[in-house]
Formats: structure tokens, sequence, C-alpha cells
């Protein structure tokens, strides 16, 4: 089936190069002081392009990037898909040998890989790794470096490349519809092996030309990304965007409250999506007031249960005029639901909005058969955002892609009449104490309703008679001296007695990872 984006771009290629003569002169990209143009940016996709196809990289092609958000991973990413290659992206929390799994069972040929970043040189420590089949690894300089890498010189090479080369290149280029596959981005790995999500360059150019629509996001806009690119919200929901609609992107290369803070005073940023934890972290920062934030008007967020004090706290606090809450998972583009401006705000922190256009969502029943509003059970999508597959694991995709197309999410939830969804938590995530089903997300959000806890995350511990019992970490306000005993008997007041945590952990922060989501796989280890 053909997926053709609505505004008649089909490609990355296409967005790229009108763009370039759309916006010309304005930036695009404004990282490490430096600003790149549009039209810049279009020149030197084409230089790089030039350079991988001199290495007889070709149409099907796969290359990977591990790098944190910058400005050489835009232009790397979008020079792969010109000429028809596979984007891999590769988490920059990993390790080599954690790098290594992605670009072997990927296939990459070529990976382009910061050269030191967080204390580690990851291009020497990916070269010690000796991947067969791994032909090229192109040094990115790192983040703030004037430092001239492998990178640099290939642009150099291609800005200079002979006729057949830049004759290959736009002979790929054409050659590339809305049914290439533009990307591999391999899911987390929680459950196992980490499995590699297939999608095309139209079903991703629609989807986030729809979530454009939806948030107002356009050509004025100065948008932070902090989201990792390697994640689709950092990449797709983030530059792809902005892409889309002629924004100016800021790349933030690793998260930090004071940095975000100066960004947005500085350069008057006006878009900031994010996961909770990035507006709890802000809202809770003892030097918020000393910033003008006055500027940032437009906020996606998403996640199992939003507390609804957080959505209200965004737009009284911080000021911010549009947030928007979506839902959304790799297999899917990143993107299935959202809710609308103008939404009640009930309908906003209670929910993740409804199904974009042409994309349907319900709610699936152990026997198969859909529930009726307000039910309980499995989320399962069906549309044109729907991943072409798992790469090379014909089972992993028959297990999760029904004979009848629905995307089994792994996620539990219900719809209201409206078709707005309510997320209660991941299936994994939940757990039976004493024959109820508990879920962790259901009851963070209860206590995040009082005064004193600022972030919550909670997990099943084991229990000789229960089987297991809830225990909760905590990171309290402020200057709060709250006790676990005061936090447990509040939660017995205010929440059935199978939910009220037996243990209260506190702690300064949740380990989160690159994505901002706690890693409850820390937690079960910290008990």
């Amino acid at each position: 089936m053909t997926t053709a984006c609505p505004t008649g771009h089909n490609t990355t290629a296409d967005l790229i190069e009108d763009a370039a003569q759309r916006y010309a002169a304005k930036t695009f990209i404004h990282d490490s002081g430096r600003d790149l143009s549009f039209e810049t940016v279009f020149m030197q996709v084409q230089h790089l392009a030039n350079a991988l196809v001199a290495r007889d990289f070709r149409s099907g092609d796969r290359a990977a990037i591990w790098a944190p958000n910058c400005a050489e991973w835009i232009i790397a990413a979008l020079a792969i898909q010109y000429v028809g290659g596979t984007l891999v992206t590769v988490n920059t929390r990993y390790k080599a040998g954690e790098a290594r799994d992605i670009i072997d069972d990927s296939g990459s040929s070529v990976a382009f890989v910061v050269d030191e970043f967080l204390g580690s040189n990851y291009a020497q420590e990916l070269e010690n790794e000796n991947i067969v089949g791994l032909e090229h690894i192109v040094a990115l300089p790192a983040p703030n470096s004037l430092n001239e890498t492998t990178y640099h010189r290939w642009i150099h090479e291609g800005e200079r490349a002979p006729d057949n080369h830049s004759a290959q290149r736009d002979t790929q280029r054409l050659a590339t519809g809305p049914n290439t596959v533009s990307d591999i981005l391999f899911t987390s790995g929680t459950t196992g092996r980490a499995k590699g999500v297939v999608t095309t360059h139209g079903q991703n150019i629609h989807a986030f030309d729809v979530f454009s629509d939806i948030l107002g996001l356009d050509e004025t806009d100065h948008y932070l990304i902090i989201n990792p690119f390697f994640h689709s919200f950092g990449y797709k929901a983030g530059w792809l965007a902005a892409l889309l609609r002629g924004a100016t992107v800021y790349p933030m290369a690793v998260f930090d409250v004071p940095a975000v803070l100066k960004a947005i005073s500085t350069h008057q940023i006006s878009v900031m999506p994010g996961p909770p934890t990035l507006f709890q972290s802000i809202l809770m920062h003892p030097d918020r007031d000393a910033f003008d934030i006055s500027s940032l008007k437009k906020a996606t967020t998403g996640a199992a249960t939003i507390p609804t004090q957080l959505i209200v706290a965004m737009r009284e606090t911080l000021g911010i005029d549009t947030v928007i809450t979506a839902y959304g998972l790799s297999e899917t583009c990143g993107l299935v639901t959202m809710c609308r401006r103008g939404d009640a705000p009930d309908i906003i922190a209670k929910t993740s909005g409804r199904a974009i256009p042409e994309v349907e969502v319900g709610i699936m029943r152990h026997d198969g058969t859909l529930a009726p509003p307000d039910e309980t059970g499995e989320i399962v999508v069906r549309g044109f955002n729907v991943m072409q597959c798992y790469f090379n694991n014909e089972q992993a995709t028959s297990e999760t892609i029904d004979k009848h197309g629905w995307l089994h999410t792994g996620d539990i939830g219900s719809l209201d009449c409206a078709g707005n969804i309510c997320i209660t938590d991941r299936l994994k995530d939940m757990f039976i104490s004493g024959g109820f089903n508990c879920y962790p997300a259901e009851i963070e959000n209860q206590l995040l309703n009082h005064d004193e806890v600022a972030q919550a995350a909670v997990v099943g511990m084991p229990d000789e008679r229960m089987g297991e019992v809830s225990a909760a970490f905590v990171v309290r306000t402020p200057k709060s001296q709250l006790l676990e005993a005061d936090l447990i008997d509040w939660s017995r007041q205010n929440m059935a007695n199978y939910k009220v945590p037996r243990r209260i952990i506190f702690t300064e922060t949740l380990p989160l990872n690159a994505s901002g989501k706690v890693l409850k796989t820390e937690l079960r280890a910290m008990l």
C-alpha cells in the first residue's frame, strides 16, 4: 500500500530540497553557537551523500548513528535517507558492546559515531569491537568541539566529488519513494534482545505532518529538542516535524535543568516537548524564577498516567498556552493519539487524546474481541502508522501484528465514549497483590496528589502472603521533611488498601533512561 503524505512530500529528500528553496537563508539548526540555514544544511546533505555513494553505499543499505543530539546527527540522517539508505539509530547510553549488537543485527555498513562524549571515546571503542560488515566508522565532533574529524573530511570530499558520483547520488535519490524504508529504530530490549522497528518515508512524514498541525508548529517557532534523536520523540516529533514546518531547532546533547532554562530565555524557545519528568524537574528547580521563560508556549508530553496538577502547573506556573498529551510507540512511527487544542483540561490531564486521522485504536479483551467504552484491556492500533515489520524477525512480527492488522501494543487502557484513550500501564509492569491487579502508574498518580511528593515510581515487591505488594520510590519537594510512616498513612486514607505502598524509599532522583523514562529495572534491583 502506498503511503503518501498529504503535503505532497513523499521522502525526507523532498522535504530538505523544498525547505532549502522555501526558507533558504533562514536558520534551521542552531547548535554550539553555529547557525546553519536550510540551504546550508541541504548543501551539506548533498556533499555527505556524495561521500557515501563514493564508498558504494546504495539504496537499501543501512547506516547507523551513535551520537548525542547535534547538527551533524541531522545532516548524516538526511544524507543516508537522501540516497535511499536506511537510518539505524543507537542509544547514546549504550556501552560499546550493546551498540555492537544493534549495528551487527542491522547489518549496517557505515556508522557515524561521536568521537568523545560523557568521558568515553565512542568511535575508538566501536573500532575495537571489530564488527564484521561495518566498513566505515565516521567520527563526528564532540559537542562544542572544534576538532576536525572524519565527518568533516567526508563533507569536504563530497563537495569536490566527480560528476559520476553526483549522478549516482541523484539516481538513487530519484528511486527513493514513500514506500522506501527510512529507518530502523531498535526497541529498548527490556523484555529481551532489542527488536528493530522498520518504517517508511511516507508513513513517518504523514504522521508528523498531522502532529505538526495539531500542535500548531510553524516557521516562527524556536524548538528546543531535549529528547534524544535516537528515539522517535526527538527525531520524528523533533527535527523531522520542524523540517516539515520550517521551524528552527536547538538540539541539546545532555539534559540539564539550568541549561534548559538558560536556553529558553536566551533563544526565546517557543516549543519544547518532553516526558513529564522534564517538566516536573523544571517546576521543582529553585532557580526557575531567575530566567524569563515566557516565550515557551507549546508543549507535548505523555506517559501512562499524568497527574492533573502537572498539566495545571505547566499552564499556570510555566505559562505554556498549548499543552497537549499524546501517545505513541516506536512500532507506530511514534504517534497514535493526541489531544487537540481546545480540549477541556480534564481531557488533556486524564487522557492521551484520540486517534489521529486514518488510524484506529481499540481495546482488546483476552478472547480477541474489542471492548466497549470504559472497559480496560490491551490497546491495539491499526492504520498507516503501523510498522512494516520487525527487522529480520518474522516470529516477533506475527506475534505483534495479528491477522486483522491490529498491532498489539502491550499497553493497558480504556477508551471513553468520545474515543479518548486513558492509559493505565504496561502489561509487563502490572503486578497482582492479593488477587487484585495493581497498575504502578495509577498508584504513582495518586501519590503525586500529596503536596510534598514531587515524583514517584512504583514497582511490585515480593510478599509471602500477598504475592506482591507495592513499593514506592519517592522524590520529595524542596524543604519537605515527609516521613515514610506519614506517607503510608496518607495513602491508606486516599487509595484502596491493596494499592497502598508497603515500603517507601525516599531518593534525591529517579534513575532515567535517555528518553526521560524511569528505569523500573534499576528500581527493582535496588529492592
